[in-house]
Parts: C-alpha cells; sequence; structure tokens
C-alpha cells in the first residue's frame, strides 16, 4: 500500500509539472508580443533585461528564504560555480541573445527557432552523461539523424528568407525598427562578412537556444548536489543580473536609457513578473520532476503560442523560409523523441522481446 501512495504522489506531481509546463509557452508568447512592441519604441535591449531580470530577483530571493530555509543544503565554492554558469547560460546568453534577436526579426520567427531547444539539450546532457547515445540501437541513430535534421533547418532559416508566406512583408518591416546605438558593437563587425540585420537577428536566436539547451542540462546537473530549486533559481538570477550590469556599462549611452516610458514599464513588470520569476520558478520545479529532455520538448509549443498572438497584435509575416526550417526542425525533434521514448522504455523493460529482436543492430533479451 505504501507503494501505491508513492506511486500516486509521484504520478500527481508528474501531472502537475506537464500542466506547468503547458502553461509556460503561453507566458513566454505574451512576452514575445510585448517585448516587441517596446523595443520598436526604442528601448536598450539590455538595459530592459537588467530591469527585467532585478524585478524577478527581488521576488525570487525572499520567497526562496523562507520557503527552502529549513531544508537548504550549505553552500560551497563548487556549488557557487555552478551558479554562475547556470546563470551565464539561463539569464544572460539566453534572455539577451533573444531579446537582441527578437529585434532583428518578429516573434513568429523568433519562436520558430524554439523546437532547436531540445535538440541542443540532448547534446549538452549527452556531453554531460546525462543521456546516454548508442549507435548499436535504432534508438541512438534515430536521435544522432534527428538532431543532425533539426540543426539543418535551423541552418535553412538562416541563410534562406524567402517571400512573406502568411501576412504582408511590408507590415513586417514596419515592424523591424532598430535603435543601432546598444547593438552596434555586436552587430557591426558581422555585417562586415555580409550578413544582414535579419540573419544577425537569426543567429541571435539560435545562440538563445543554444543557452537555453545548456541552460536546463547545467541546471539537472546542479538540481542533483541542490535540489532546493527555487534558491537555485534565485541564485542563478543574482548572478544574471550582476553579469547583465557589467555588460550594460558598455552597451549603455548613460542615464537617458534607463528611462522607461509608462509602457515599457509595464512590459518590464511583466517580464520580470511573469516571463521570469513565474515562468523560471516553474520551469525549475518542473526540471526537477521531468528532467531536461522533456522540458525542452515542450519548447515546441512556443511557436504556436507567438505565432498566433504576433499575427494578431502585430501583423507579423510568417515566411517561406520559417516554414520549411521549421518542417525540419519539428520532423528532427521527433526523431529524436522517438529515439528517447524507445530508451527509456527499453531501461524500464517495457520492450518485448520480440521488438528487441526485430533490431538489427543489437539483439539481446529483455531481463524481468
Amino acid at each position: 500500500m505504501a507503494d501505491n501512495g508513492s506511486g500516486s504522489s509521484v504520478g500527481g506531481e508528474t501531472w502537475k509539472a506537464q500542466l506547468g509546463m503547458l502553461i509556460v509557452p503561453m507566458l513566454h508568447g505574451g512576452y514575445h508580443v510585448i517585448t516587441k512592441v517596446v523595443l520598436n519604441d526604442g528601448v536598450n535591449q539590455v538595459v530592459y533585461c537588467v530591469y527585467r531580470d532585478l524585478i524577478a530577483l527581488s521576488i525570487l530571493a525572499p520567497f526562496a528564504y523562507f520557503h527552502d530555509k529549513q531544508r537548504r543544503p550549505p553552500i560551497t565554492k563548487g556549488l557557487l560555480i555552478s551558479f554562475f554558469f547556470v546563470g551565464l547560460f539561463g539569464v544572460v546568453g539566453n534572455q539577451l541573445l533573444f531579446v537582441i534577436g527578437l529585434s532583428f526579426t518578429n516573434p513568429a520567427y523568433a519562436s520558430a527557432l524554439e523546437p532547436t531547444v531540445p535538440v541542443f539539450t540532448f547534446l549538452f546532457s549527452a556531453i554531460m552523461g546525462i543521456e546516454k547515445v548508442s549507435l548499436l540501437r535504432y534508438e541512438g541513430v534515430a536521435k544522432v539523424v534527428g538532431t543532425i535534421i533539426c540543426v539543418s533547418g535551423a541552418i535553412l532559416m538562416v541563410l534562406y528568407h524567402g517571400p512573406a508566406f502568411i501576412g504582408n512583408s511590408e507590415t513586417g518591416m514596419q515592424h523591424q525598427h532598430v535603435s543601432q546605438n546598444e547593438t552596434g558593437l555586436l552587430t557591426d563587425g558581422l555585417k562586415y562578412i555580409g550578413l544582414d540585420q535579419f540573419s544577425l537577428g537569426v543567429i541571435c536566436i539560435v545562440g538563445h537556444c543554444l543557452s537555453m539547451g545548456a541552460y536546463l542540462a547545467t541546471q539537472a546537473q546542479v538540481l542533483k548536489k541542490y535540489p532546493t530549486n527555487i534558491s537555485l533559481t534565485a541564485y542563478s538570477y543574482f548572478f544574471g543580473v550582476v553579469l547583465m550590469v557589467i555588460i550594460t556599462m558598455f552597451l549603455s549611452d548613460g542615464i537617458s536609457d534607463w528611462s522607461l516610458k509608462q509602457s515599457e514599464i509595464l512590459a518590464v513588470v511583466y517580464a520580470g513578473i511573469v516571463a521570469s520569476a513565474l515562468a523560471y520558478g516553474l520551469t525549475t520545479w518542473c526540471t526537477k520532476i521531468l528532467g531536461p529532455m522533456m522540458i525542452a520538448l515542450f519548447s515546441s509549443l512556443q511557436p504556436a503560442c507567438s505565432t498566433f498572438l504576433s499575427l494578431i497584435f502585430l501583423g507579423s509575416p510568417v515566411y517561406l523560409g520559417s516554414i520549411l526550417g521549421g518542417t525540419f526542425i519539428i520532423c528532427g525533434l521527433y526523431i529524436v523523441t522517438w529515439g528517447s521514448y524507445r530508451e527509456r522504455q527499453r531501461n524500464i523493460g517495457d520492450i518485448t522481446d520480440e521488438s528487441c529482436a526485430s533490431d538489427p543492430l543489437i539483439q539481446e533479451k529483455t531481463v524481468y
């Protein structure tokens, strides 16, 4: 009976975590559209991220202090280094590259690359030893092939823009206004090799997806040593804010960049409370229950949420390049998902002897 109660408890937490990860893409979809609006008004991208992270930290820090006070493990030098890298990948790289990339693209296009996150998470997890890859089984081959297809789709989106497939391209260009003061140092060098603003934006979005994959994989490792997820999120935001402030010293034009209009204040509040404190807190808690790969798979819902909202509120077009590249990405994503599912089933002994025998790469009996 105790076992049944334990299994029921785990099943209940799994259901709650899956529901939480269905909510997160909706929260981020609203963030994408609201952020694009204030970026069009010329808000400094880095300053916007600093305000967002300060609000999130001001919420997470006291909540983590009281919630985890009795069960927080002691802090070691190794943990502080781990917190730094979680903040570097999850806060600085993830948020800053996305905001800069969004400045040069639109929410629909930016979110179309989000399905690459599970693939990058798989790559980093394999490097860290979280995910196992065996090329002697179909599951391992599927993971590798799916990864290649997914990355190919991302490269296609960078190199091929194409005509507007849905919406008006002229309307989309009206939403491409970017203030160059804060991004000139980051983009001028790349322009010399012949890349236009849109391509630069896609490269930044790919960098954001890489950072998100590294963040999920690194966070999963840290949670094994430091299982208090709210405190981990708060520490990562602390280091993220410190790094963001340092970056702002080089990418802001002075006090004028720090003054916000009323609409920008509302956007920052939404970004800090909803897209940061709530969404990151949910993601960290769900990672502890579901693991990094399952969390990353939910990012495939992001394109639908962001595209729908951006078409309605911004009139942003969907280009042929994003359709073709997104198709590759989704195909690769589900091949990797199939491989991961088959591998999990094999590990728990749910694949029968017959299915094992049908795999020509290696044949073995499942031990019960």
